[in-house]
């Protein structure tokens, strides 16, 4: 079981693993251990997540998402598997608690009158000096 928050945690049947052989470090042990973790998450089935959560959660994921509505998350940075797997699992409990907050409501506002003539008059003092800046004529 991965816990999320004090309310939510993921169940057994949820999350699978499969271990493969890693590219990278660890010498001949490279060669001979299964040491690399995918980790297989059923998100769109689990029942633990509420569905607005789902939705953020599969905008997040982006490539990691199947069509069967799994993340799939893979780790290989560490020499041994459970090191990967605890990677693996810190990785899925980041993306999940991200999904699980809702983003804040953006209220419409206007700007003031009083901004908006200070914006106007800058813009017309802006123009003077500009105005200013033409070629200079001899009145002789």
């Amino acid at each position: 079981m991965i816990r999320i928050t004090d309310t939510i945690s993921l169940q057994d049947w949820e999350v699978t693993e499969v271990f493969s052989r890693a590219s990278g470090p660890g010498g001949q042990n490279v060669n001979k251990v299964n040491t690399a973790v995918t980790l297989r998450f059923e998100a769109a089935r689990s029942p633990n997540l509420p569905d607005d959560a789902k939705a953020r959660l599969k905008r997040l994921a982006g490539r990691r998402w199947t069509t069967d509505g799994a993340i799939v998350i893979f780790s290989q940075k560490h020499r041994s598997q459970a090191a990967n797997r605890e990677d693996a699992e810190k990785k899925l409990r980041a993306l999940v608690a991200e999904a699980l907050v809702r983003p804040k409501y953006r209220r419409k506002t206007r700007p003031t009158l009083a901004s908006k003539k200070r914006r106007l008059e800058a813009k017309s003092q802006r123009g003077q000096i500009k105005s200013l800046r033409g070629a200079v004529r001899n009145e002789d």
